[in-house]
């Protein structure tokens, strides 16, 4: 197998935001010639699968700045902290964007949302046993809680209805996730 790792030169910090950090490196390629490499350095994040007893799930309905649009997702937070587990986060958000809280989370998968320009990875988890408590938003954060059967949403993504890639990745998880439970039951 050959090398094909890129090694760092020169790093250059062009932002240093609220949630993130930009840079400019200049690297050293396998074959010995240099290029530019801008990314983003994200702290990471949980996303979760609340899965109902029923077979339903909770997604959150909110706006999203970038591209300007409201989008259906899964309920998801950022790490504030570099070495903060992510499960303590999972159950952070679950209960602060949709007012239920879990009594287990199962780890079902992780994935690099953006592996062009930025090291972001984001948990993915499913939550069980969940029992109804108190939505508890940040000041500045509005989300709408959307119950739905959990293979209607898999449907919905399958079908590009919704298409925010942390909430398709992690409702494909979650819908494995389901099915061996199923099959082990």
């Amino acid at each position: 197998m050959s090398n094909l790792a890129e090694s760092q030169l020169s790093s250059e910090q062009l932002v240093d935001g609220v949630l993130l950090r930009a840079f400019r490196d200049e690297v050293r390629l396998p074959d010995g010639n240099t290029s530019v490499r801008e990314w983003i350095d994200h702290p990471g994040a949980s996303a979760i699968v609340p899965v109902l007893d029923d077979g339903r799930t909770l997604l959150v309905r909110q706006f999203r700045y970038p591209p300007r649009r409201t989008f259906l997702e899964v309920p998801a937070g950022k790490l504030d902290e570099p070495d903060e587990d992510p499960v303590e986060v999972a159950a952070r958000e679950l209960e602060e964007e949709t007012g239920w809280r879990a009594e287990r989370f199962e780890k079902i998968g992780a994935a690099h949302p953006c592996i062009g320009y930025s090291n972001e990875i984001i948990h993915v988890f499913a939550a069980h046993g969940l029992q109804p408590t108190e939505q508890d938003l940040a000041e500045g954060e509005f989300v709408e809680v959307v119950d739905l059967a959990l293979d209607e949403a898999v449907r919905r993504a399958r079908a590009g209805e919704l298409n925010d890639m942390k909430t398709i990745t992690a409702l494909v998880y979650a819908a494995a996730h389901v099915n061996e439970q199923a099959d082990a039951a």
